[in-house]
């Protein structure tokens, strides 16, 4: 059977008899022909690049220090300041341009179908005096402005319509028991019922299918983004994450999927596009308008893109919350590795920038009060107060901690929860949707649009409850925000099918944004059916877990609050109600439940306690916040990771978490690193360079000397230097012995995929047939490259000394540096000196980036094979380097904290041994080096 392969004892799919299973690494596998399915761990992949933060140290750089004074540098700290302001006012600008047209399109769609229940329902006489007055209003306030001020007459007039014979119903019942079915069925006999639901149907379906078509044109736009974006700032370059492309569908396509109706926000997309803003804007140049370019000489290296996307994205969370520290510390906390006091200060201005040039436009806009700055953020909690008449009335106690610390620790089980399914939606989606034509993705995103808007539909019409009014909501909420006027906080109370001073609890929550939806639960003094919020949350909870991960656009911040919000608000009802403490302020547990779903859900603390804080302008909250934001953190991480984190892992992005875990340091640099090297010589022909760059895929290659003294004559006659010779070569370790060690124990491969170890049990089937074909295709794969030696070819019978002979390092050259030098023809012939060979600045070397030739586009005709480069002058002569004794931790520290993307392993004596990359640091790479010590031992 195929399940009992590769075990001692017979092992099927159901039992296993004894034994252990023998592994092999997913390489050995392969070779051998067969295949194992791991559904439930996705490796990282090798195709992801890391960017080059370090800087490369070379002559052409060196001569720009050298012009360098103090005069051209304050100016190019000015132009990065400068740089960093216009980030974040186009950040603010482009989150401007998103609320506007969302506005406009949810206006338009709830208006259009609100009047056609309210005028279907009318009757032939009602709508003769709809009609009259629509054209009163129109001609006293202006069109836009008479449509709403009938919709809200008409609605405080509907009592008259709630039943047959025209009596008013009482306030109170639920389900089909109660006046709201009444209203319902002869609303549904006369027709306004079905054709209200076929137009918010047209509606959302085509708003959705706009979105996807924009995901289709541009796929990595789908999303919050906020994933990529953490992976770009790790120092992983994700393909296509930051190009002005991508800008553009994500923008329009988070306007058509919020205003479509689908349970998504657009804050967590505002991140995505204020990295891509601040990748971009600093080049004055775009891949997708070849033709927009400018001769700009600043910026021209993934170090200060890296630092102008983290500005960008902490923009990106200013604009959305009205929180410049919250944003600061976002970009701290979830992304960049690297960081100093300098991009602190330029982070912090830029997410000012954003923050206050979205508050002055839409302040502007909609109160016409330019400069007033009353609307700091696209999502607005508002000012949290209890009433004045209320004197027992407190926003929390001392006793409430203890609700707060139980509400973290089920917010953290409900996020563990969330996360869960929706891997497992995101695993089906990879397996069934994405392989099939991209129509497909299509359908889906239409399939849970028609669902949702049914939900929403129905639940709103049928399933709520007529809930009495406060008198604060019939007058004009003084609990609400000072932000928002009365005539908001009025027309967002939903009164379908109830009678005079009641309003529809269900309709309240689901037929409105969700930014409503999150100010009544938190700021509404009317109550909200118990039996109520715990539908609308599961309901929520099951459409939000299925959206995310469809081909749209789409964030998760705002569906996390409003979900979290609604429960919070149902264990305030519990208590006030069930258990009798009058003294519990619903906004509060509203407001702390929605932290706890939302850290829950994405595993934020230090930076998501600032937003919070930010977004609610009361400090006071600060204290509960955190505590609830590290219980739901600590129980949801017992379970699971974090969502943004499950979808990295997801698409096999190598991502370098903080820090190691204490049992690797049992690891040293020499069982990571990569010993079969490909490398490049100080002075190498063409025709070997041309070689190794079209057939490997490296992206830097260590430049190298090889190191052939004859020691064993300095060892004669003198006992002293002959131990010191022996000590340094028992201590110094080396290439050959490293990988001669590997592969007789059969518990390595050269791969940075590596995930089993191979134990030393023989196979059940052919065990000695299939070690000999292993054997001799990993020797094969170890066989130096062919080309080092254009007139020497490696013999079949060297020995693996010989193979892996030492090699004197002298540093590191990149893939792009030896594209561009091919390019621009920077050789010289045999018969010349290396002295003659042309020279490039470092604009020159900079000029295509980031979009480096092709080693595959060169025309080989126009090289000569025989010519000779010197890249020493462009090699970096002094990276960073490690001992082959130093501890993983370390290396892992340095590597990160360093942002690089190669570490050299040297020993002792200069010599080479290996290269560390970010493949070799990950969790799943670490964990199986660690199984293969544990073997050892």
């Amino acid at each position: 059977m195929a399940g009992c392969r590769g075990f001692l004892c017979c092992c099927c799919r159901w039992c296993c008899c004894c034994g252990e299973r023998e592994t092999r690494t997913p390489e050995e596998l392969t070779i051998l022909g067969e295949t194992q399915e791991e559904e439930d761990e996705i490796l990282p992949r090798k195709d992801y690049e890391s960017l080059d933060y370090d800087r490369c140290i070379n002559d052409p750089y060196l001569e720009v220090l050298e012009t360098m004074d103090n005069k051209k540098g304050r100016r190019y700290e000015a132009v990065k300041w400068m740089m960093v302001f216009a980030i974040g006012v186009c950040t603010g600008l482009v989150g401007l341009f998103v609320d506007f047209f969302v506005r406009l399109f949810t206006q338009l769609k709830f208006g259009v179908v609100q009047a056609c229940i309210l005028f279907t329902g009318l009757g032939v006489s009602g709508r003769q005096q709809l009609l009259t007055l629509l054209s009163c209003l129109e001609f006293i306030y202006g069109e836009q402005e008479g449509v709403q001020e009938a919709v809200t007459m008409l609605q405080r007039r509907r009592s008259c319509l709630t039943s047959s014979d025209g009596r008013a119903a009482p306030a109170s019942g639920h389900g089909f028991l109660n006046p709201t079915s009444v209203a319902v069925e002869e609303c549904s006999q006369k027709g306004c019922l079905a054709l209200s639901l076929l137009e918010l149907l047209g509606f959302n379906l085509t708003f959705v299918f706009f979105a996807s078509l924009l995901v289709l044109i541009e796929p990595v736009a789908a999303g919050s983004g906020i994933p990529e974006i953490k992976c770009y700032l790790n120092g992983v370059k994700v393909p296509g994450i930051v190009r002005l492309r991508t800008l553009l569908c994500k923008v329009f396509g988070v306007l058509f999927s919020v205003a479509g109706g689908l349970f998504v926000g657009k804050e967590g997309p505002m991140i995505h596009s204020g990295a891509v803003v601040g990748a971009g804007l600093p080049q004055f140049q775009s891949i997708s308008l070849r033709k927009i370019q400018f001769n700009f000489p600043y910026f021209r290296s993934d170090r200060d893109k890296r630092d102008f996307v983290s500005a960008g994205a902490a923009a990106g969370v200013a604009a959305a919350f009205g929180a410049p520290i919250g944003g600061t510390l976002f970009s701290l906390e979830e992304g960049s590795s690297f960081w100093n006091q300098g991009l602190t200060w330029k982070v912090l201005f830029c997410s000012m920038s954003a923050t206050f040039t979205l508050n002055f436009f839409r302040s502007g806009i909609q109160f016409g009060s330019w400069g007033s700055f009353q609307l700091p953020g696209l999502l607005n909690f508002g000012e949290f107060k209890c009433s004045d008449s209320d004197k027992k009335c407190h926003l929390w106690t001392a006793m409430d901690l203890g609700f707060f610390v139980v509400m973290g620790v089920v917010g953290g089980l409900l996020g563990a929860t969330f996360n869960c399914l929706n891997k497992r939606l995101a695993k089906y989606r990879m397996r069934n949707v994405h392989p099939k034509p991209k129509l497909v993705r299509v359908l889906e995103s239409l399939l849970v649009s028609v669902v949702t808007t049914v939900v929403v539909f129905v639940a709103s019409m049928v399933l709520g409850e007529c809930r009495q009014m406060s008198s604060a909501s019939q007058v004009g909420n003084d609990s609400f925000p000072l932000q928002v006027t009365s005539e908001e906080v009025n027309s967002s109370i939903k009164t379908f099918f109830c009678p005079n001073e009641t309003y529809n609890d269900m309709a309240t929550l689901f037929f409105n944004p969700q930014e409503s939806g999150i100010l009544q639960l938190f700021h509404q003094d009317s109550t909200f059916s118990p039996i109520t919020l715990a539908l609308f949350f599961v309901l929520y909870f099951m459409l939000a877990c299925w959206t995310y991960g469809i081909s749209v656009p789409s964030g998760l911040f705002v569906p996390s609050l409003l979900c979290g919000a609604a429960f919070g608000r149902l264990v305030a009802n519990v208590l006030k109600s069930y258990i009798g403490l009058g003294h519990i302020y619903s906004g509060t547990f509203a407001l702390i439940g929605a932290a706890a779903f939302l850290g829950g859900v994405v595993r934020m603390t230090i930076s998501l306690t600032v937003i919070l804080i930010e977004s609610t302008n009361e400090i006071s909250y600060g204290l509960p916040i955190m505590i609830t934001l590290m219980v739901a953190k600590w129980t949801g991480d017992f379970f699971n990771k974090g969502i943004y984190d499950i979808h990295v892992g997801l698409r096999g992005v190598p991502l370098l978490e903080w820090e190691t875990k204490v049992e690797m340091d049992k690891l040293r640099a020499s069982d990571v690193m990569e010993p079969n090297l490909t490398y490049v010589y100080p002075h190498t022909r063409i025709q070997s360079l041309v070689s190794i760059l079209r057939t490997t895929v490296h992206h830097a290659f260590p430049v190298v000397t090889e190191n052939r003294g004859n020691e064993k004559e300095f060892m004669k006659g003198n006992q002293l230097i002959s131990n010191n010779i022996k000590y340094k070569k028992c201590s110094i370790l080396t290439r050959a012995g490293e990988q001669r060690r590997r592969s007789q124990s059969m518990k390595s491969y050269p791969s940075s995929e590596l995930r089993n170890v191979c134990d030393e049990h023989v196979t059940s089937e052919d065990p000695g047939e299939k070690e000999d074909l292993l054997q001799q295709m990993l020797e094969r794969r170890y066989t130096p490259y062919p080309n080092l030696y254009p007139d020497q070819s490696p013999s079949e019978d060297w020995t693996m000394e010989e193979r892996f002979r030492p090699l004197t390092f002298h540093g590191l050259i990149l893939r792009s540096q030896l594209v561009t030098l091919l390019v621009r023809g920077v050789c010289y012939s045999e018969s010349q000196s290396s002295a003659s060979q042309p020279r490039l600045s470092y604009a020159e070397m900079a000029e295509d980036y980031p979009r480096y030739p092709d080693i595959h586009d060169l025309d080989l005709t126009l090289l000569n094979p025989r010519m000779i480069v010197d890249v020493t002058p462009y090699m970096n002569p002094a990276p960073f380097t490690v001992s082959p004794n130093t501890h993983v931790s370390q290396v892992f520290n340095l590597f990160r904290t360093m942002g690089l993307r190669h570490l050299p392993v040297v020993n002792a004596v200069g010599e080479i041994v290996g290269v560390i990359t970010r493949h070799n640091l990950t969790h799943e790479f670490l964990q199986a080096r660690l199984r293969q010590h544990y073997q050892s031992l």
